[in-house]
């Protein structure tokens, strides 16, 4: 029996040049501006979509690898998707909004006071996607930590924005006009913090929230376990990556809600949300046309895909030779598991396999009926759909895409219609908010 499931729309290349390499971009949209990404937003509420979480990288990356990022804006240029946020808010009344911040770039008192205001300004319905990036430490004057370390350093951010959030006690907001009383001071928490990696002190210059569950949603992702500890103690959202078997779902639920019982916490408190590159197509034989054109790559396909890659991993993987493993040390310390695993495929094995071999899996395309892949008509990805959250109670997906009129056209016209008549889509918000969307159901 199908039940509603929660979707989401990650911006996957971020406040960049959205539709370059494809003929979507003769559309003639200035991505430097906001109608690209409003014109995207209302359809996605219009869909019935609970949130949308904005991909952001600080850096373009060390020296070497800065031409990866930039020749074909695959990783950059990018602009600071905290700044875009009201623009959304303007055009839409319940889509969330969850910009990616680093946990090192803001300090928590600016970034509590930011987020403060902007979950005011759109009425309950911001985000934060929390990301523990190392290597962008360098443009603002910190400290390259280590991979576990860097997730320290959030736990305390996160901590102390959470802190200031709270630090106007009960009642110290009295805004009372006959007695000319705004606020009782005596009922501010000023506090000092210090801890290892922030100093800082309160209260906050910020209102409060009305409520403690007014607090903005927090969305984490992460596959290490660091991260899903990290989520299990920290987040709402877990933006899940991980191979999209019924067996493979229940395992990563299991550990997610494993990591929020351990901290205190209960597995209704996370939605985990799992990540998904939909390829739709009206007919079956155009699924099998697409399959079939991807059998057997060639050189100079395996190399575009790995040039995409190395942006992601920032290491230029097309100076390797195709006919050898990867290795260990290739990558820096700093490179997600989850990203290396991405590259290298469920099955794959960074030490035995070449790199022609991961990168023939990556140029391949599947069917989604049969699990191989991510082609297929909206008829079946709705079967999909229906399966993990019949058979592995799946709470959700995230569809990664450009925020682009025609990539959300593309990916949902279909889709949409097919979702709500089984019954795994809303076709109505309860109102109240990102947190209000995430429990409705």
């Amino acid at each position: 029996m199908a039940h509603l499931q929660h979707f989401g729309w990650f911006f996957g290349r971020g406040f960049g040049p959205q539709g370059w390499g494809r003929p979507d971009y003769r559309w003639n949209y200035e991505w430097q501006k906001p109608a690209i990404y409003q014109q995207s937003v209302r359809e996605l509420e219009q869909a019935g979509f609970d949130l949308l979480i904005i991909e952001d990288a600080l850096s373009l990356g060390s020296p070497e690898t800065l031409n990866l990022r930039v020749n074909s804006a695959y990783g950059g240029p990018k602009h600071d998707p905290l700044m875009l946020a009201p623009y959304l808010f303007d055009v839409t009344s319940h889509l969330g909004v969850a910009p990616t911040v680093n946990a090192g770039a803001y300090p928590p008192y600016l970034a509590a006071r930011q987020f403060a205001t902007l979950q005011h300004l759109s009425s309950n319905r911001f985000g934060v996607n929390v990301v523990t990036d190392v290597k962008s430490a360098r443009h603002f004057g910190l400290a390259e930590l280590g991979h576990d370390a860097a997730y320290d350093r959030a736990e305390e951010w996160l901590g102390g924005i959470r802190r200031l959030w709270h630090s106007w006690g009960e009642g110290a907001h009295v805004n009372d006009a006959a007695t000319g009383a705004f606020a009782d001071a005596s009922k501010l928490d000023a506090f000092h913090h210090e801890g290892e990696y922030f100093r800082f002190d309160g209260p906050l210059n910020a209102l409060p929230f009305e409520r403690h569950d007014g607090d903005p949603t927090i969305v984490s992702p992460g596959g290490s376990g660091r991260g899903l500890g990290f989520a299990g103690g920290n987040s709402d959202v877990q933006l899940a990556l991980a191979p999209l078997s019924v067996a493979a779902v229940t395992a990563y639920r299991a550990k997610i809600h494993a990591a929020a019982v351990a901290h205190g916490r209960t597995p209704a408190d996370i939605n985990i949300l799992f990540v998904i590159k939909p390829e739709i197509v009206a007919s079956e034989e155009e699924v099998e046309r697409i399959v079939a054109a991807t059998r057997h790559p060639g050189d100079d396909v395996l190399r575009e895909i790995l040039a995409a890659q190395s942006s992601d991993l920032e290491t230029d993987l097309t100076v390797l030779d195709l006919d050898r493993p990867i290795g260990p040390g290739v990558f820096g310390q700093h490179v997600s598991q989850g990203t290396i695993n991405n590259l290298v495929g469920a099955d794959g094995d960074i030490q035995t396999d070449t790199l022609r071999q991961i990168a023939t899996r990556k140029a391949c395309k599947g069917r989604i009926s049969d699990k191989t892949g991510f082609v297929g008509t909206a008829k079946q990805f709705a079967d999909f759909f229906e399966e993990l959250g019949d058979s592995a109670d799946n709470d959700g997906f995230i569809i990664n895409g450009d925020l682009h009129p025609v990539t959300v056209h593309r990916m949902l016209d279909e889709l949409v219609p097919v979702l709500r008549q089984r019954g795994i889509l809303r076709d109505s918000f309860g109102g109240g908010g990102l947190r209000a969307n995430l429990t409705d159901f």
